[in-house]
């Protein structure tokens, strides 16, 4: 997983002659991961992929650290950050460390005057509000409230949103983001216990070939900086690829929940992984069913790693006062649990209707400015009755 794809027109056999109508060849491109020793596509372009016509200067976009040093819980209400037009400049990084950047943005406008490459870091983009659609040069990517889109480095793409309401939680890896390794088998095939298979992947369709030669503005990340390229052919002139790199979506309504006799572990909500990092999905589900059990979560101490939950939407059986889009950071060191009363309010409960998304890196996260300033200050003491 990804497994093999293939859309539009491609040669019979790899690396041979492959000709336009009008009797010249279409430029072929390898797109390889880890040099040329893992998964990779290919592609073919109207116009080969290197016709840069300009490049200007870069400009930094290194996340700032106000805080680097924590041994706080806390919270962040992500709504409370101002809605921007433009898709970059409304990403705002949050929380950060070596492996993996967090970012809440609320674009308003659709991206029509450039496009963006990151060069360095695998993108999930969560859809918390706001529908539309991912444009690439593998095609185009339908997405809604709830999608999480896995979007490989080095993909152009652009994002197109069906209006203003839009609200985004992002996560960019400096490795690759793949499913838990426990659920896919030697053959790369997701295995039958697997809370999702290969059915509910959202793959690229509509591949619109533009043949278009100009000048086509496209903003590549590299390093924290923002490298402005102009092209001299358009982005998404591919006529056709295949392979196991690429982009695609996948909805956390589709995730299916894992349940047990009493309260299982994190763990079982793994929806992907990263290096030195997980990403979790927290769905509607039934409680526990052993007579004695007790829905809640226990108390935990994160001893090897940092734990963060987005809440997206519902009841939360172990916390109050949650609000849509707010961030808990709970650092690892120190233990943190259900709220008060929350336990023995579990106890007999059916199901829950929760819906969050949790990433626990393995190393401590830093905080920006940009966090502290929608940061519930008094969150640390909500154990307290």
């Amino acid at each position: 997983m990804p497994f093999y794809y293939t859309l539009g027109n491609i040669p019979p056999k790899r690396h041979t002659q492959f000709r336009k109508p009008d009797g010249t060849l279409y430029a072929e491109e390898l797109v390889s991961t880890e040099g040329f020793s893992s998964m990779y596509s290919l592609v073919y372009h109207c116009h080969p992929p290197t016709l840069v016509k300009n490049i200007d200067e870069a400009y930094s976009v290194k996340p700032i650290a106000k805080l680097e040093h924590n041994l706080q819980n806390r919270s962040f209400l992500t709504f409370k950050t101002a809605a921007e037009d433009d898709y970059l400049k409304s990403r705002k990084v949050l929380l950060f460390n070596s492996d993996l950047h967090m970012s809440c943005a609320a674009p308003r406008k659709s991206m029509t005057d450039y496009f963006f490459k990151n060069a360095d870091a695998d993108e999930m983009i969560f859809v918390h509000e706001g529908s539309g659609k991912l444009k690439t040069l593998y095609g185009e990517i339908p997405f809604e409230y709830g999608d999480y889109l896995v979007i490989p480095r080095g993909i152009i793409y652009q994002m197109e949103f069906n209006d203003e309401n839009n609200r985004l939680m992002i996560v960019e890896s400096f490795s690759p983001i793949r499913p838990p390794k426990r659920y896919i088998n030697e053959y790369g095939q997701l295995h039958e216990h697997s809370p999702y298979c290969e059915r509910d992947i959202k793959l690229p369709r509509n591949l619109v070939t533009h043949d278009e030669l100009g000048d086509f503005k496209v903003l590549i990340k590299k390093q924290d900086h923002i490298y402005p390229y102009t092209l001299g052919a358009h982005p998404f002139g591919a006529i056709g690829w295949d392979g196991f790199q690429y982009p695609y979506g996948f909805s956390i309504h589709n995730y299916e929940p894992i349940t047990g006799r009493v309260h299982l572990p994190p763990p079982i909500h793994q929806t992907f992984e990263g290096h030195n990092f997980v990403i979790c999905s927290f769905v509607p589900r039934m409680y526990d069913y052993h007579p004695l059990s007790i829905p809640a979560p226990y108390n935990h101490s994160n001893v090897d790693s940092d734990e963060v939950l987005y809440y997206v939407d519902g009841d939360f059986m172990s916390r109050k006062q949650v609000e849509r889009g707010m961030i808990s950071l709970h650092p690892k060191g120190i233990p943190h649990g259900p709220h008060p009363g929350t336990i023995e309010k579990s106890i007999g409960q059916a199901e829950t209707k929760e819906l969050a998304v949790m990433i626990d890196p393995f190393y401590p996260l830093m905080i920006t400015e940009e966090a502290m300033r929608c940061e519930d200050p008094s969150y640390y003491k909500s154990w307290i009755e």
